[in-house]
């Protein structure tokens, strides 16, 4: 059967010899009735300790290409941390990008770098250095700053030129972005990065501004930063603030 790590500790002292060896009698009555139950000696106090959770680490975080999700180095030398805790330091890390910094929105392709900590020879386990990994990872991604990102769309469109001004000024009001605008015959073709969320209905108000004479195409580009007001309203919101 599998039992779950104490997460609390107590120190307690024996007031006499006597008491003392009482205390480890019952003590050890405890463990055999309960496989949770964990006691050790701390050498430097004297005293006895339920078992406790200790795990330290340091990591440096930086960004990863787009789409490379978390890119993950061990650079721990000279066994500050013993290699059987390093998956956890990982998966520790990987369950704070899941639940994100900004009202619960994940985080993507970060690069870390796991660089020194430090263990205990009672208190530390693999639990206790998951733990460790996410508090560094939010600590850290606290400190470098995150966005929320939201997919852009590369539009390309096909309109005649007397409707060209009223296309552009469309694309404008909806955060849209010119790339260039090009010449096909008597057509005017217009290259913008649009956002996804602002390209709902496009087709119906293209057609309704141009008499039904233009065309587009969409695909997705790429992901960039939410202007900051419309981030703070947004995790506003997530958190139940308005």
């Amino acid at each position: 059967m599998h039992f779950p790590d104490p997460v609390i500790s107590v120190a307690i002292e024996a007031r006499t010899k006597a008491d003392l060896d009482r205390l480890g009698e019952s003590l050890q009555k405890l463990s055999d009735e309960d496989p949770s139950f964990r006691a050790h000696l701390n050498e430097e106090t004297a005293q006895t300790i339920g078992h406790g959770q200790y795990g330290h680490v340091k990591i440096d975080l930086g960004p990863a290409k787009a789409g490379a999700g978390l890119v993950f180095d061990n650079a721990i030398s000279g066994g500050v941390i013993p290699k059987e805790f390093i998956p956890f330091v990982e998966k520790g890390i990987k369950g704070a990008m899941t639940r994100g910094i900004l009202a619960g929105f994940p985080i993507t392709d970060c690069s870390v770098r796991l660089v020194d900590g430090s263990y205990h020879d009672v208190d530390s386990s693999g639990p206790a250095f998951e733990v460790a990994g996410s508090i560094a990872f939010q600590q850290a991604a606290e400190q470098a700053g995150v966005a929320v990102l939201e997919p852009m769309m590369r539009v390309e469109v096909e309109t005649p030129e007397e409707y060209l001004g009223d296309v552009i000024h469309d694309i404008n009001q909806r955060r849209g972005r010119v790339l260039d605008i090009g010449q096909r015959a008597n057509i005017r073709i217009v290259t913008a990065e649009v956002p996804l969320a602002a390209m709902f209905g496009y087709a119906t108000d293209l057609r309704s501004k141009t008499q039904g004479r233009a065309d587009h195409t969409m695909q997705f580009s790429h992901y960039a930063a939410l202007p900051q007001t419309i981030q703070e309203d947004i995790v506003a919101r997530q958190r139940g603030y308005r």
